[in-house]
This record gives structure tokens, C-alpha cells and sequence, in this order.
């Protein structure tokens, strides 16, 4: 059984349906005893005789349609109310007017309670607000003047429908909300058992692979850090399922850092990703990932923007820190904006190097770096002291949005 249909069993709403199809028989027969007392003072009992036969019939008909929110058709509905409707607005020519004008009950008397709160059940408070509208109409048609005991009926009826309504609207919310919490959960539980499996067998491989190989040195030290880099993935996936599918960059014979992400498409346009996601890939043997525990999300367009000035940084580390070299990235949710720190270990960059590079063409840090956070109304600074290392701040504000995508996406021009 799945957490959706517990959650359905357990829902809230049901026992209002079953409340209804018992109000529902109640009420016709308290309109029957209604007549019953009254009959002496009807002008055409015959009238009212045949619409309460009609109004049996149709309540014992229908029960199976008001027993859940699935067998309540709109069409039903309509047509439920139109017999309250009916029974109200036939009142004048059945029941005798002094009576009518004294504050007699309609013909079906409260029954037309259980039409509109039908109506509630179903499509909440609007719904309802519509149904009791119509009912107050037809009975001042009946009444010809908006007495004080017709009034009071109505309002009662109107503020019920409206108020049950809206309770079941919010039921239904914290139905949803306590479904997905239930989804969550199971995934988690999940994913644990997943993870002690694979501790106890796969990341133990890995990391025994990864030891071996640096003693043995050669290749099998290559395929030891290959075997680093994969279990460092691999705990990231089941501890949080943030690595989506992801393949190697080509420079991965060189010992690159980084990886190109296969990520795909919003199914809606509009919808937000996690920053998260996208820079878990460049996690690795030499690239540690520090990042919130919950989702930090930015527009779309704007996410792969910061990834990809990620992506330059880490592919200038390689280039000019050397391929032992290593690097840490951190990833900061501020209220109005996130930052992602990139800082290596490497010799750090010579003072005047960058002007230098940019002088000869070289435009990895200016366009790749800072042209992606300028156009994102965002900023990149960088911090280099020879023989300590550099480190690049990136700051993004959460509602940026990209006014340049004609930069290519893969790999910058030139590093600086």
C-alpha cells in the first residue's frame, strides 16, 4: 500500500460524505412529518403529495452518489439542486399563503441544506458560496418579501455552506501536504537502507582501491584516484540524491576537475533549480563541497550561469595550480542573494598576471568569471596572495535573471 492511499484512508473527508447521506434521509423525512402535521392547511395537498413522492424516490436514488467526492458529479449536483430549488418555488401553490406569510417551512423544508452542502463538500467554499446564492434567491421568490425569519434562514445556510466549505478546501491542503511528507519519508527510509548496503559493500571497494593504488603508484595510482573521485559521488548521491547524471569532460586524461552535467529540462517553465544539484558534480578526490542542507534555488538560466563560472574557476585551478593541486567550493544562502566561494591551495596568482591576460586575449577570468555574474547583476572578486592559494567569490542575487546567453556554455575561450 502506498503513502497516498493511507493518506486517503485516513482522510478527513470522508466522514463528511457519510454525515451527508444520513442528513439527507433525516431531512426528507422531517419535511414529510412537516406536511404530515400540516396537512389540513394545504390548498393543494395532491401538489405537495407528488412532489414529496418525487423527493423520496430521488433521495434513495442518489445515496450512492453523495457517499464520495468521486460518484458527486457536477451534473448530479445541478440536478440535486434543481429539486430543492423546485420544491421551494412550488411552495405558493401547494401550502395555503396566511401560512406561507406567518413563516411556514418550504416544501422541502431543510432538506435543501443537505443540496448546498454538497456543493461544499465538494468544490468548497466557492462552490458553496454559488449553490446557497441560488437558494436565497428562490426562497424571497417565495417568500414575495425579505422577511426576518426568511433572512435568518438564509444567512444561516450561506455562512454554513461557505464555512464547511472552506474547512474541507484546507483539509484537502493538509491532505496533500501530509501525502508528500509520508513520500519523503519513505524515500528517506529508503535511501538508508540503500546507503548502509552500499557502505557495507560498494564505498569500501572504492576506498580500498583508492589506498592500494597510491601504495602501488603507476597506473594503479590513476585508477585509484579515479576510484576516489567515484566514491565521493557515490556518497553524495545517497545522501542527499543531489548528482544528476553527469560524464566526464574531455580533459578527464588530464586529470580534470570537471565534469559537464547532462541536466534536464524543467518540465514548467518557471520552475526554479537547486544550485546544489548542479555543483555536486565537481565534487571529487581534489574538490570539496560544502553546501546548506536545504534546497538553494535561483532561477533556472541563472543557476547554470553560476555553475558554469564554477566550472571556469575550477578548469583555472587545473590549469595554472597544477593537477595535484586542491580546491574547496562553498555555497552560501543569504536572504537576498547566494554565494559560492571557489579557493584553491595552488601558488597563488602574480600580481599584474590577470591585467597581463587580458592584454594578450586571454579572457577566462574576465568573461567566463565576471561576465557571467555581471550580466546576472551579481559580482565576482578575486583574492590571490602569491604562495597562498586564490580564491573567487561569487555573489548572485536571487531574482537574477540572464541578459546575455550568446556566451558559449561549454569551456571558456582562455584562463586567465
Amino acid at each position: 500500500m502506498t503513502s497516498r492511499e493511507r493518506v486517503m484512508r485516513m482522510s478527513v473527508e470522508q466522514p463528511l460524505w457519510r454525515a451527508l447521506t444520513a442528513y439527507r434521509v433525516l431531512a426528507v423525512v422531517y419535511a414529510i412529518g412537516l406536511f404530515a402535521t400540516a396537512y389540513g392547511h394545504f390548498v393543494r395537498p395532491w401538489l405537495a403529495l407528488g412532489y414529496y413522492a418525487v423527493l423520496v424516490a430521488w433521495t434513495l436514488a442518489t445515496l450512492p452518489r453523495v457517499a464520495n467526492a468521486a460518484a458527486c458529479t457536477k451534473r448530479f449536483l445541478a440536478v440535486d439542486l434543481a429539486v430543492a430549488l423546485t420544491g421551494i418555488l412550488i411552495t405558493p401553490l401547494a401550502d395555503d399563503p396566511g401560512r406561507i406569510a406567518s413563516g411556514g417551512p418550504t416544501l422541502p423544508s431543510i432538506w435543501t441544506a443537505g443540496a448546498v452542502l454538497a456543493f461544499a463538500v465538494k468544490g468548497g467554499w466557492r462552490w458553496a458560496a454559488v449553490a446557497s446564492t441560488l437558494v436565497a434567491v428562490a426562497n424571497l421568490i417565495e417568500r414575495g418579501s425579505p422577511a426576518r425569519d426568511t433572512v435568518h434562514n438564509v444567512v444561516l445556510v450561506w455562512v454554513a455552506s461557505i464555512a464547511i466549505g472552506y474547512v474541507v478546501e484546507v483539509a484537502r491542503a493538509s491532505e496533500r501536504t501530509l501525502a508528500r511528507a509520508l513520500e519523503i519519508e519513505a524515500a528517506t527510509r529508503e535511501r538508508e537502507r540503500l546507503a548502509r548496503d552500499i557502505h557495507d559493500s560498494v564505498l569500501q571497494v572504492l576506498a580500498m582501491v583508492q589506498r592500494r593504488g597510491a601504495v602501488l603508484g603507476g597506473e594503479a595510482a590513476e585508477l585509484g584516484r579515479m576510484a576516489g573521485e567515484q566514491e565521493i559521488a557515490l556518497r553524495t548521491l545517497v545522501s542527499g540524491g543531489l548528482v544528476p547524471v553527469s560524464r566526464i569532460s574531455e580533459d578527464a586524461a588530464d586529470g580534470a576537475l570537471v565534469r559537464a552535467v547532462d541536466e534536464p529540462e524543467a518540465e514548467e517553465p518557471g520552475v526554479p533549480a537547486d544550485l546544489r544539484a548542479l555543483l555536486a558534480p565537481y565534487a571529487g578526490a581534489r574538490v570539496s563541497l560544502a553546501e546548506p542542507g536545504a534546497p538553494v534555488e535561483l532561477p533556472r538560466a541563472a543557476a547554470r550561469e553560476v555553475a558554469a563560472a564554477v566550472g571556469a574557476a575550477l578548469d583555472n585551478v587545473r590549469a595554472h595550480a597544477g593537477d595535484h593541486a586542491r580546491a574547496w567550493l562553498l555555497i552560501e544562502d543569504e536572504p537576498d542573494e547566494v554565494v559560492v566561494t571557489v579557493r584553491d591551495d595552488g601558488p597563488g596568482i602574480p600580481e599584474g598576471r590577470l591585467a597581463e591576460a587580458e592584454g594578450e586575449g586571454r579572457m577566462g577570468v574576465a568573461l567566463s568569471i565576471r561576465g557571467r555574474l555581471r550580466d546576472l547583476g551579481g559580482s565576482a572578486d578575486l583574492i590571490s596572495v602569491p604562495g597562498q592559494g586564490t580564491e573567487v567569490e561569487l555573489k548572485v542575487p536571487k531574482n537574477a535573471r540572464v541578459t546575455d546567453v550568446t556566451r558559449p556554455r561549454g569551456k571558456a575561450a582562455g584562463h586567465g
